[in-house]
Parts: structure tokens; sequence; C-alpha cells
């Protein structure tokens, strides 16, 4: 990093007191530059006896009349300093001065003659709005105005959400300024911070904000009219198209989402801007640095080094071209937004910078300090001598995280004391492999030892797929909005196959989760490839996979890992999927799972999936998060309790049927379960026992019935069932009754004739014993 100064300040007008402004940093709360890098402009704070005004230096070679404007409190303060574009003059703007009773001020500057008051506007309505945030959007004024309740003892929990979100169009033309009508974007909302990208407009919530809005961020999608809801950390994205003006209030907005929100944590934000792609840069408190892009999505970039930020500390953030600026505690951070690699971290020499707006060049930045303005010139990461740098980076830092969860030590360790270190060999023989065979032209095994060539042999074909999925990664990047589906298709398949084949954690997890959630479609293919499901020619479904493969799907992690992110177990994300794409595949699936359950543990193994939630249990909770239940689903809840036969669940899918009143599949399910068991078999004739005594419903199947009655029952246990169950009636019996729905004796007969005809089992012992050889038995030997 080279630094130049490029200005000592007395070329700008008044440069001795744009000095003395600059070393009084703490009467400063705003510097700005212009597009053309011109002027700067300072919003000055009070400090009496110096009232609070807003200056404009511009360079001598533009003379003119100055700009300064002050106001004595407790006259409202200015909100934003906005430069928008004018149509007079390619490449001209105007300064727009926003004020917090709404009044708007537009300046523009005239070389030889100075600044020059255009129009002064009023952006609100009421007398008694308050503007609290500013932002430009193309060619429109986009601000979150307080509109205080008439009430002077108001209900605070509605007073919250006293403020709206108002545009309005501002068109600057040779004929003057004109201002568009006002329009209601959001109303009824708490107080919103608006950022605006070319597209869209950030709507971040207020520091000051309540808990329960503070979760999320909204983003305004103007052309479209759409709102997106975000909560980036928790993953949740929900876009809703605003079809009239009705619907853009703030409850109506969230009423389908307010229950999952609820569980959300609170945003952590320190610092907000919008970055030069359009992206909406945040960095919490904890120093993280994350890119939120314009759907909705989430991209963690760089960890900045100091531990938590302090509520008042400034953090200056910049983009320029692929680089991120980062100004903290007196040290600049220049940060690959692409990889999230650092490029350069200089410590300052000056106390007080500010990064200023860079005038076309990718390659340098300019600071200004009280000594002057700086210009910093810095290698793209493009043009780095170091083949492959943002990969070989990439396995030190997975390094890290790998030694530092298996480490006994207190001590972090990071990629300078894994380089220099010389304990763990293995990041460094795959990054000299990386050096060596990604990036130059020559063979592979050129210039590496003997050892690394061998390995290189060996992980060969784990780079080259890696290599693929770097190029199909940007294919979609570039590729047309139609052929995007196809591409992401490819992509997710790929990725749900390394997923596979890696560690289960959390963070992969989660990370699936995502993808399912976000390709639904493509993830349900990429899964059905991955196990290798498909019909057989007598229309049953098989499975190919891998046991490794299989360890995966079952895997099921702690009941701390999920749920208060909505993050699920995958079997469950596949179950879900199965309901979505392929109902009538699910159980299949989940016998095909028992199978597999049934040949790698034991039945009561605690160690094994099974030992804690049963498969079927685990479908028929995905089954049971359907938002709606039909027929439909009583069929897919008697086909996975039957496809699991166990006896609690063949007796549970019993019992539907009964509810059910499907009394043919009943008689069916009982004659196909009672031959697993004897004791399934006595509950399973019990249970329609006891139907057959209260109705009638059963006596057209008795005579496949009555041949699944158990060979310990009597005639007695019979009759005693039979009268526990009887129906009870509110009037006296009678010996014939004109009601054809009572329990006859004719109706019982050949079930009983059945059991008394039937020997007994002490009957057969004896039996067995009489026509023994020998009878009597021989005296057993005497011990002596």
């Amino acid at each position: 990093m080279k630094l130049r100064q490029v200005s000592d300040l007395s070329d700008f007008s008044r440069g001795h007191w744009l000095r003395e402004l600059l070393c009084r940093r703490e009467e400063l709360s705003r510097v700005q530059s212009s597009p053309d890098g011109q002027h700067l402009l300072l919003l000055q704070k009070s400090r009496p006896p110096a009232l609070p005004r807003v200056l404009a230096f511009q360079r001598h070679s533009i003379a003119g009349a100055d700009l300064e404007r002050s106001w004595q409190p407790p006259q409202p303060a200015p909100v934003g300093l906005l430069f928008l574009q004018s149509p007079a003059a390619p490449g001209s703007w105007v300064l727009a001065v926003v004020w917090e009773h709404g009044r708007a001020e537009v300046w523009h500057f005239v070389v030889a003659v100075g600044w020059q008051l255009l129009q002064t506007l009023e952006l609100c309505q009421g007398a008694r709005a308050r503007v609290v945030s500013v932002c430009s959007q193309g060619a429109s004024l986009v601000w979150c105005e307080e509109r205080p309740p008439l009430g002077a003892h108001s209900d605070m929990s509605k007073c919250a959400f006293r403020f709206c979100v108002c545009a309005r169009a501002l068109e600057v033309g040779e004929q003057g300024v004109r201002l568009g009508t006002l329009r209601i974007v959001l109303h009824n909302s708490p107080e919103y911070q608006v950022l605006a990208s070319p597209q869209h407009v950030f709507l971040v919530p207020a520091a000051a904000g309540f808990a329960t809005t503070s979760k999320f961020l909204l983003i305004w999608h103007p052309e479209k009219a759409e709102f997106i809801i975000t909560a980036p950390s928790a993953g949740f994205i929900h876009s809703k198209v605003l079809h009239s003006s009705s619907e853009s209030d703030f409850r109506k907005l969230l009423l389908g989402s307010v229950g999952l929100l609820s569980g959300f944590a609170p945003l952590d934000i320190h610092t907000s801007t919008v970055s030069n792609s359009g992206g909406l840069l945040l960095v919490s408190t904890k120093g993280s640095v994350s890119m939120v892009e314009q759907d909705g999505t989430q991209r963690h970039i760089f960890d900045l080094e100091g531990g938590p930020l302090a509520q008042g500390s400034p953090v200056q953030l910049k983009t320029f071209g692929s680089i991120l600026a980062c100004v903290l505690a007196g040290a600049l951070y220049l940060i690959d937004q692409n990889s999230g690699r650092l490029v350069e971290k200089e410590v300052l020499s000056m106390k007080e910078v500010h990064v200023l707006e860079s005038q076309g060049e990718e390659d340098s930045i300019q600071l200004l300090s009280q000594t002057g303005i700086y210009s910093f010139s810095f290698s793209k990461p493009e043009d780095s001598s170091r083949p492959e740098p943002c990969l070989v980076e990439m396995v030190f830092e997975e390094a890290c995280r790998y030694y530092q969860r298996r480490s006994l030590s207190s001590s972090k360790l990071t990629v300078e004391k894994l380089k220099k270190g010389g304990t763990f060999q293995a990041p460094v023989v795959l990054a000299a492999i990386l050096q060596h065979s990604l990036h130059q032209k020559q063979k592979p095994a050129q210039g590496l030892q003997d050892t690394y060539a061998k390995l290189l042999s060996t992980v060969s074909l784990e780079l080259q797929s890696y290599m693929s999925l770097e190029l199909l990664k940007a294919c979609v990047v570039c590729a047309p909005e139609s052929e995007v589906e196809s591409y992401c298709k490819e992509l997710v398949e790929q990725e749900v196959s390394r997923i596979l084949q890696s560690d289960m954690d959390k963070d992969n997890l989660a990370y699936l989760n995502s993808v399912f959630a976000s390709f639904p479609k493509a993830a349900w293919k990429a899964i059905r490839s991955c196990l290798q499901l498909q019909q057989n020619g007598d229309g049953l479904l098989v499975a190919r996979a891998t046991p490794e493969v299989w360890k995966k799907v079952l895997c099921q992690p702690q009941l701390e890992e999920v749920g208060q992110n909505g993050m699920v177990p995958l079997f469950e994300l596949i179950c879900a999927s199965f309901l979505r794409f392929k109902p009538k595949w699910l159980p299949s699936f989940v016998e095909l799972t028992q199978q597999y359950v049934s040949s790698s543990w034991s039945y009561s193994s605690k160690e094994g999936p099974e030992g804690r939630v049963p498969l079927y249990k685990r479908a028929l909770g995905v089954l049971a998060r359907k938002n709606k239940h039909g027929e439909a689903d009583d069929e897919m809840e008697l086909e996975l309790l039957l496809c699991s036969k166990r006896p609690k669940a063949v007796l549970q899918a019993l019992h539907l049927l009964i509810r059910l009143k499907q009394w043919q599949r009943v008689v069916e399910v009982a004659e196909k379960f009672s031959k697993l068991s004897p004791l399934l078999n006595k509950e399973i004739f019990i249970t329609l026992l006891a139907e057959f005594a209260g109705h009638r419903e059963l006596d057209p199947y008795l005579d496949r019935l009555w041949p699944l009655c158990p060979a310990e029952l009597t005639a007695s246990d019979i009759l005693t069932t039979v009268l526990q169950h009887l129906p009870h009636s509110q009037e006296d019996p009678v010996p014939f009754s004109s009601e054809g729905n009572q329990l006859t004796v004719g109706l019982l007969k050949p079930l009983l004739q059945r059991v008394v005809q039937r020997p007994s089992v002490q009957d057969e012992m004896y039996s067995d014993a009489l026509q023994s050889t020998t009878f009597p038995p021989p005296t057993p030997p005497r011990e002596h």
C-alpha cells in the first residue's frame, strides 16, 4: 500500500478554516464530498457560542460564492445532505438539504457564480410531521417521518407505530424544481432508517425501536411495489406485492409472518450502509461484517479485530469496486467482498479520518484528515502473485476451525500460527497441492515433492469436482435469467452431494435447510439422485445409497441444536420433499430406511436412530406440520403407521380405521398383521371383539374375524369382553326388540362353538404325553 498526499487543503476556499474545523472533530457530525470531488460539505453540531450550520468548501479553481446555512435552536436541524443528478447537463448535480420539519432546500453550484438556491420545498403535508431519515432513490426522495398522536396521553404501544415511510418524485430541470405528489409507501410503522440502492430501498430498524420490530429488515422495490421481509441471520425471507394503497399498512404487511418472526432474536446492527453493488453492508456489535443482498439473503464477509464495538465508536464503510474499505479505531482494512479475504491492513497515524468518494478509480482510496487529503493505492486481488490466494486462505481458515474444535487449549488458533507453527502439516500439504495444480498451466505434479505428488493423485478427482463446481457458480452469476434455473438445479445437486459426503455438523445442516427452503424442487431432485431412488419392475421403491449416505440421512442432532431457528434434521427435510412432490413414495421410503436401520443397529440400540424417536413418528411429525389436513393426509397417516409394523403403530392405525368406519380395511389389516406375533394377534382380536359387541357394522365380516381368535382365549374370556362392551340402553331391555342392532346369541354361536370344540392347551400337552413311545415315562436316575 502506498500513501500519497494529494492536497494540503490550501487549494480549497477558506482552507485554514476547513483545517480548524477538522481539528475540532467532536463538533462534526457529517463529512461528505460532492460527486465530482470538487466540494466538501460539513455538518457542524451546536457548541456555544457557535450555531449549528452546514458549510461547503470548494477548490479555488471553481471560485464562487460560498454556502453557509446556520440555524438557531430550537429550530429543527437538517437530517440529510443529498446529491441529486440533474438532467440539465451530463454529470451535473444539485444539493438537497432536508430539514427535520420537512422543508427541503435545493442548491445548485454555478462556476464563477457560486452556490444558488433553486427552490425551497415542503415535503410533508402535516405541520406536526418530523423527518427522521431521508435518502434519494433514482429521481425520488424517500423518507421516514414521525406523525405524533393528537392526544398528549396516548397509549405508548400505539405511539410506537406513529411513523410512516413516504416518497415523492423530485425533478430538476432547466425550468426549476418540480415536486411530485406524495406517496405513502408504509404507514403505521415503527421508526426506520432508509438507505437507497439503485433499485431498492432498505428499511433498517432504528436503534431505539421496540424489540419486537427490530428482528427483521424490510426491502422495498418501487418498480414492483414489492416488500421483502427478511431476518437474515435466521434465514427467513418472505416477499409480498402491494396491489393497493390499503395493503401498505405495517400490521397487514406482517400479518402472515408475525408468529414466526416473534421467535427470532433482535438484529445485531452497529453500522449500516449501502455498497456500490446495491447490497446492504452491516457491521454487528461483535465486529462481524456481512452483506444483505437485494433479495434478502445474507452473506458473511469478514470479522474485524478488536472484540465488541462500543455504541459510540464510529465505523466507516465504503466500497471501491470489489474492495471494501473499513476504518475502525485508527486502522484501515481493505477486504475483498467476493472472497472475504483481508487484502491489506494499515494502521493509520492520523487520529481522525473520513473516507471520501472515489473519482472513478477502483484501485485507490482517498482519506480526509486534518492535515489534508491522502490517497492510498493498493493492488487488486486479481493482480496478486500468489496462486489461488482465496482458496489457499480458505484451506487454512477451515483447518483453524477444525483443530480448534478438537483442541483442549483455551488459546485461539490463527492462520498465521498454523502456517508458522509446523505442528499441523495437513493444511500446508493441501495448500502446496492447490498452488501447483489449480493455478499453473503446467502438469499438476511438476515441482511437488514425491509425497505431495502421491497425495495429488489421490485427491485429483476431488479437485476436478471443485473446479467444475466453481465453474458452475460462475455460470450462474453470468447466465441470463432464462438459463439460471437449469444452472441452479445442477448447482444444488452438486452441493447436496457434497454435504452428504461431509460431516453432518450444525453448520452443514443449517446450510441444507436453506438450500431446501430456497430451491425445493431442485433439492428434491438432488436427494433422489444422491439416494438413487427409483421404482423397480414390480413398482416397488428401491434405493442404492451407500451406508455412509444412509448414516447422514438418519443423523439426528441434539435438541438444543434445532428448533429455535426452525432448523430440522435431514430425514425430516427429505420427508417434507416427499410430501410435496411424491407423497405416494413416503411410506415406502420410511420402510426402506427402517430396513437399513434394522440391518445396521440392533432393535433396542440407543446408538441408532430408532433408539430415540422411531422413524415413523418422525415422518408423522412432518405430516402434522402441514397447514391443511385432508382425507389424503388421513390415508398417509395410516400408511406410515402400518409400514412401521410396530405393535403400537398397528393398533393406532386400527383405531384410526375404526374411527373412519372403514370396516373392510379394518378386517384386512387385522388378517395381515395378526400373523406378526401372538401378543399382537390377541390385542387386535380383543379390540375387534369389543367393536363387534357395540354395533353391527362388523357382522358381514364375522366369517373372516372368528378365525383370528387366539388359542389361549376361552369362552369365558370372550363372554366377559362382550359383556363389558355392550352399549348402555336408557330403556328397560325387552326379550324381542324391534331394532335390529342388538347383539344376539346367534351371532356369537359360531365363535363359541369354535372355541369349545378346539382342544385346550392342557389337552394337547397330555395328548403329546399319551402318544409318547414309552408310557409311562422312565423313572429318572436317582442322585446318590
